[in-house]
């Protein structure tokens, strides 16, 4: 039977290969090092488990909870852009609780897009940020990740010859998978360039709090003007290790956060009320929980770029996230980093995440997730130099699948 429409638009999952490929080892017997999947393997602070130990006892609070998020929880957002980015919002009118920011993104999209729509999408890039507008039968045109000043020449080529006009841009920094970070001098001109083009800007800012510089990643929404045209999306997911909560924020212009909101009437009742109590109390919290995560990833970070360069493959230390972003050693190149990442699998133990994954012009590098312990880091770098040193004698024979075409 052929697919459905919207199956249709949606490629092979190219991280599931490695996801099968990984689990078929582990049943073999092998002990995989996983640094593919972005998620986070610390746990959640015992003061916000607690609070939602105490919150789920109370019955009424099993109910059906508000798909906006409840009043405390957009006042306890609205409190942190005012700590951390100096940026008054209504927590009424220009916050709305998501069930993480990919649900977020999601369901902006099915908002704010029309069949056809253009859309300007980084490459590479998180994989919602594009398939959230394929799926609603929108059209990507994709555009640099580097926030620099080669950033602008092909926007302005984008907005002369798509048609019909973009619509959105979508920015994402600190980036997954690249881990770019930008600064405020530069979202001033994004917002300089939105505001000339009459488009939007959707800014996934979930990586604010993973830093490792002196200098926190700022919000675009900083910027005099931003809110007249952006949305702008968080979660606390990294943050806080609360990945499978579901929650996360879409802050930004009135009208858009009006029209997200009233999608998600239509589609959740929100996330179970003791989560939002509890998010609340961290929300609330003096920061210190956020420190001490940060505090651990930029161990990892720097455990990972000095074992693996010993071993042989260098890994450029990333100013924030919780990823490394490395080219494919040279020799390896060719393969393509599906069938490099499946090679470490089969041959190192180690997982990772192919580049394709992340967009065409991601294939030349893999993505390395900081989700497991330093000895386990340790461990794949050793593991990493035995493929490395014995690849030219065991994998003379082996060539990419594109190749033989």
């Amino acid at each position: 039977m052929e697919e459905f429409h919207k199956v249709r638009r949606l490629p092979p999952y190219v991280f599931e290969q490695v996801n099968r490929l990984k689990a078929s080892a582990r049943a073999g017997g092998a002990d995989i090092i996983d640094l593919g999947m972005g998620n986070p393997d610390l746990p959640t602070p015992q003061a916000i488990v607690d609070k939602l130990c105490e919150v789920v006892r109370d019955p009424r609070t099993h109910r059906y909870s508000s798909s906006k998020g409840i009043p405390g929880l957009r006042r306890a957002q609205a409190a942190y852009y005012a700590r951390r980015f100096g940026v008054k919002l209504n927590p009424d009118t220009q916050v709305v609780a998501t069930l993480g920011s990919k649900e977020g993104f999601a369901n902006m999209a099915q908002a704010i897009t029309a069949p056809g729509d253009v859309v300007l999408c980084p490459n590479p890039t998180y994989p919602i940020h594009a398939f959230g507008f394929l799926m609603t039968g929108g059209v990507i045109r994709s555009i640099s990740v580097e926030p620099d000043d080669t950033f602008f020449p092909p926007l302005e080529r984008a907005i002369k010859h798509s048609i019909p006009k973009p619509i959105a841009l979508i920015i994402n920094y600190p980036s997954n998978p690249t881990a770019h970070v930008a600064t405020l001098d530069f979202y001033k001109e994004v917002v300089a360039f939105a505001k000339r083009n009459d488009i939007v800007i959707l800014s996934d800012l979930a990586y604010s709090e993973i830093y490792f510089g002196d200098t926190p990643p700022p919000s675009v929404l900083e910027v005099p003007g931003a809110m007249d045209c952006t949305v702008e999306f968080t979660s606390m997911s990294k943050t806080f290790s609360m990945p499978g909560w579901r929650i996360g924020f879409a802050v930004g212009n009135e009208r858009l956060i009006s029209a997200l909101t009233r999608v998600k009437s239509y589609l959740d009742y929100g996330a179970f009320t003791p989560i939002q109590v509890a998010a609340t109390h961290a929300l609330n919290g003096d920061g210190s929980d956020i420190a001490e995560v940060r505090a651990v990833y930029k161990r990892r970070r720097d455990v990972l770029v000095e074992s693996f360069g010993k071993a042989g493959f260098e890994v450029p230390p990333p100013e924030a996230t919780m990823f490394a972003w490395a080219k494919i050693p040279e020799k390896f190149r060719h393969l393509g980093s599906l069938e490099f990442s499946k090679l470490l699998v089969e041959k190192a133990d180690i997982a990772v995440a192919p580049g394709i994954g992340f967009g065409e012009q991601g294939d030349d590098y893999v993505r390395i997730a900081l989700v497991e312990n330093e000895h386990r880091i340790r461990q794949a770098a050793r593991n990493l130099k035995k493929f490395l040193s014995t690849a030219d004698d065991t994998l003379h024979n082996v060539i990419s699948l594109n190749a033989r075409r």
